[in-house]
């Protein structure tokens, strides 16, 4: 039921219900009901009908908007899934011109690495379009099942500590939340010559925002990628400028750095909700 003729029934019952008692009493029970009587009736009627069509309006609303909530969830996701097959597209695209330059030079190694590359590339897009959104669960479960097949498939082991609460990132941000993930374990798989990497999902400002951190023991990145003066020279280095931009989606930092550890490391801090203070 649409909410118009929610608020149509809410003008119309309330009224309905206290005249048509109002015209009983004084055409058929006038005799039998006093006046005190007829009104202390008439109180306690009003109150339970109307806490039972409240109750009834209310239950309709929240199971509304609970479909509503699902309906933008799996909208997301899809949406999501059309921008990965594009960009997988251009990507097989990409690799598919160089594996045909390169068997055309001789280079057979070269061309084993492409075709490698493309073997990578469909295995993930088979997993990413294999559950359907509606039976997919939490967002950190749904992470933590695509981090388990993504270190399957690239032989680098993966140590998770994801703990965020549930419904504190929405549908829209999950989606440019995931593509920066993403995004960081396919720079790692390609160019880390890594063999572990290490993911932090966490809440922070008393569950107002989330921080992002990913870390890898690879060779690691050759300059820092967070203050204004790298960013001019991040033209060439297409991940991390796509990484910025789902960044900004989120009005979010992003930092990427060498560690001292060596490897790389990656940072994303949201902003606080409304009233609530970061960390």
């Amino acid at each position: 039921m649409s909410f118009g003729k929610l608020k149509l029934l809410a003008i119309i019952v309330p009224p309905l219900i206290i005249g048509s008692f109002e015209y009983i009493r004084h055409d058929f029970l006038l005799s039998e009901l006093s006046m005190e009587a007829g009104n202390l009736y008439i109180t306690f009627l009003t109150l339970l009908l109307s806490y039972l069509f409240a109750t009834w309006m209310f239950n309709r609303i929240d199971l509304t908007n609970e479909r509503l909530a699902s309906e933008q969830s799996r909208r997301a996701v899809y949406e999501e899934r059309e921008r990965l097959a594009e960009e997988l597209h251009d990507n097989i695209a990409q690799i598919l011109f160089f594996l045909n330059v390169q068997l055309k030079q001789g280079n057979v190694q070269e061309a084993r690495s492409a075709v490698t590359e493309i073997d990578q590339h469909l295995r993930q897009a088979i997993y990413n379009l294999r559950t359907a959104p509606e039976d997919g669960a939490t967002f950190s479960l749904r992470l933590s099942a695509w981090l388990e097949e993504w270190s399957a498939l690239s032989s680098i082991d993966v140590e998770q500590h994801i703990d965020i609460q549930e419904q504190s990132v929405s549908p829209s941000a999950e989606v440019q939340l995931f593509a920066i993930i993403r995004e960081a374990f396919t720079n790692i798989r390609k160019h880390s010559q890594a063999d572990h990497a290490v993911i932090h999902l966490r809440m922070t400002g008393r569950g107002q925002s989330w921080r992002l951190e990913i870390h890898d023991n690879g060779i690691g990145i050759s300059q820092h990628y967070g203050d204004m003066e790298s960013k001019l020279q991040e033209p060439n280095r297409y991940g991390i400028s796509l990484m910025r931009k789902h960044a900004a989606e989120l009005n979010a930092e992003l930092s990427v750095s060498k560690s001292e550890q060596g490897g790389t490391g990656l940072s994303v801090t949201s902003p606080p909700r409304s009233g609530g203070k970061a960390e």
